[in-house]
């Protein structure tokens, strides 16, 4: 038996989750033409439903659908990111699928679709549902699946908080690399002295003038929109979608990992 208290910690935190997820929505407007972030809207409406799903497992008092609606749902779920890890795997390659955009949704969804399609059948027909049969330890069949799905979402959890936590860190995923200006011409009145014990020449330049500038400028190229970072403050802001991927995956992971 898990205690009770301990489900109801990680179904409030899906709750939160959710209700940020929510709030991201009406932030980002995405259903304006002009709303911000429409591209990453599919992420939050993901987070959404699988924060609210989650709930309605760890808790039956929580749940809003029946277990084959939520099997529809996150079959759609998973094809839409299967088909945009394909469509970043066409870009990036192998990269797509490491440490892509969509990857980790795409783990999430199957396993929420895995969650909902194999649990046992004393479970999924006990008064309590799929939230009474994980109190009661319920199990799910291929027990394999189970392991293999926690461990990809501890990684990919790890992998969140490495990108928070390291220098410069974004909190999100990009694909787009960043293409570096190749060297201008050399400018005139560079000349070479002597560096430190006369060994090595050390180049010093003169302050280049505007015209120098303007053609400088002129030759580098553009970065792509796609490796700029992504807009948005406050509830928008890239760290916290990436947060609540992490509460996400955690939960994922000890959800599977009791019901084996």
């Amino acid at each position: 038996m898990i205690p009770s208290w301990i489900l109801d910690i990680f179904a409030a935190i899906m709750l939160v989750v959710a209700a940020v997820s929510a709030a991201r929505l009406v932030a980002a407007r995405p259903w304006q033409r002009g709303g911000r972030r429409a591209a990453l809207s599919d992420i939050d409406v993901a987070h959404l439903l699988m924060a609210i799903a989650m709930a309605g497992q760890l808790v039956p008092g929580l749940q809003t659908l029946p277990d084959g609606a939520w099997q529809v749902i996150f079959a759609v779920i998973t094809a839409w990111f299967g088909y945009r890890v394909i469509r970043d795997a066409q870009v990036s390659g192998v990269r797509a699928l490491a440490g892509g955009h969509c990857a980790p949704h795409l783990i999430h969804a199957g396993a929420m679709l895995y969650m909902f399609a194999a649990v046992s059948a004393p479970a999924a027909h006990g008064s309590g549902g799929m939230g009474g049969g994980m109190s009661g330890m319920g199990t799910l069949s291929l027990p394999f699946l189970a392991l293999l799905f926690a461990l990809a979402l501890v990684g990919y959890t790890i992998w969140d908080l490495d990108q928070l936590s390291g220098p410069g860190a974004s909190g999100h995923y990009s694909l787009g690399a960043v293409r570096v200006a190749p060297a201008g011409p050399v400018l005139a009145g560079v000349g070479a002295t002597a560096g430190p014990g006369g060994t090595a020449p050390v180049a010093v330049a003169e302050p280049a003038g505007p015209a120098v500038a303007a053609e400088t400028a002129a030759e580098a190229p553009e970065v792509p929109p796609a490796s700029a970072p992504a807009d948005g403050t406050g509830v928008l802001a890239p760290w916290v979608a990436t947060s609540c991927r992490i509460a996400m995956g955690v939960t994922m992971a000890f959800m599977l990992v009791i019901m084996i």
